[in-house]
């Protein structure tokens, strides 16, 4: 299991604080800052491996970030401490942008980033709760995440505990049945402490979602399971912080669809289903990183 960074974890602390004594404008400035720091060390961390999802990774960052940023309640320096908001990372294979985003809060050192996907490394290609701290539940087959999450809210409310539970789940990913038998199941118990964040990026491997198993009406659907339902631009903090601060209805889980784009920030790669499971050349890792140094002050 990688240790916690006492530095890194310091420097989580003070980002948060500032963060959450900003108005509107500084606070979408900060994690805009933040979020476009995450893209550039999830590159490099996709290249140097030659493995990854860089697609799906660009897409939920933004959300990551808002989450650790300013949402979750959490303690990096004691990963298990019992009343910490849950976080899963439902669409597994995005690990890389998790891993960025759990070492920019401290739970281990950003050192540990150049070895993700190495032979041994704890940082393999999906997430992995004996070996990574932060980490709640492996996730990589799709359609588990929300199942584990429902029970977690589940457990939640049996120990008269506020925590709440937060899941992400990637729109290719609805298509998995066990979800939908969760979602049942979520409004079924009228877990309000539960929110499911949908990254809708309408792309998944080989072609979009709507090509492959309509989606479509994807509100509706919720609803009809018994969800509170927000849409939102995935890439707007400020709207993100207002949707997973909002408490729902009493007796009501909360759905997020969060309206991405895939390979979100990098323009060659935006919109591009090929970027679902590709890798970078050095050219195309410099101008990357040259466009995201452009953007995101």
């Amino acid at each position: 299991m990688l240790k916690p960074d006492p530095v890194a974890i310091e420097a989580w602390r003070a980002r948060r604080a500032a963060l959450l004594a900003a108005n509107a404008a500084d606070q979408e400035m900060l994690l805009r800052q933040s979020s476009t720091e995450l893209r550039r060390t999830v590159i490099r961390m996709v290249e140097r491996a030659g493995m990854g999802h860089l697609g799906g990774d660009l897409s939920v960052i933004d959300i990551l970030a808002t989450l650790f940023g300013a949402v979750l309640r959490l303690d990096p320096n004691d990963a298990h401490w019992p009343e910490r908001d849950r976080f899963i990372l439902s669409k597994g294979h995005s690990a890389a942008a998790l891993y960025a985003t759990l070492a920019a809060c401290g739970y281990f050192a950003p050192a540990q980033l150049e070895t993700f996907m190495a032979p041994l490394s704890a940082l393999n290609g999906h997430p992995n709760r004996t070996k990574v701290p932060g980490v709640e539940t492996n996730t990589g087959p799709l359609g588990h995440g929300l199942p584990v999450a429902v029970g977690c809210a589940l457990a939640a409310r049996m120990q008269g505990s506020a925590r709440r539970t937060f899941v992400v789940l990637g729109d290719g990913e609805l298509q998995e049945g066990s979800n939908w038998e969760a979602a049942m199941a979520a409004g079924h118990y009228e877990l309000a402490n539960l929110t499911a964040i949908v990254d809708r990026n309408r792309l998944q491997q080989g072609a979009s979602t709507e090509e492959t198993n309509r989606l479509d009406p994807l509100s509706d659907k919720w609803r009809s399971f018994g969800w509170e339902v927000r849409e939102v631009d995935g890439h707007d903090h400020v709207d993100l912080l207002h949707a997973f601060r909002h408490l729902p209805r009493r007796g009501k889980p909360l759905t997020v669809i969060a309206h991405t784009v895939k390979g979100k920030g990098v323009s060659f790669m935006e919109n591009r289903v090929e970027w679902h499971h590709k890798v970078p050349t050095a050219p195309q890792v410099i101008a990357a990183l040259e466009e995201l140094q452009e953007t995101g002050s």
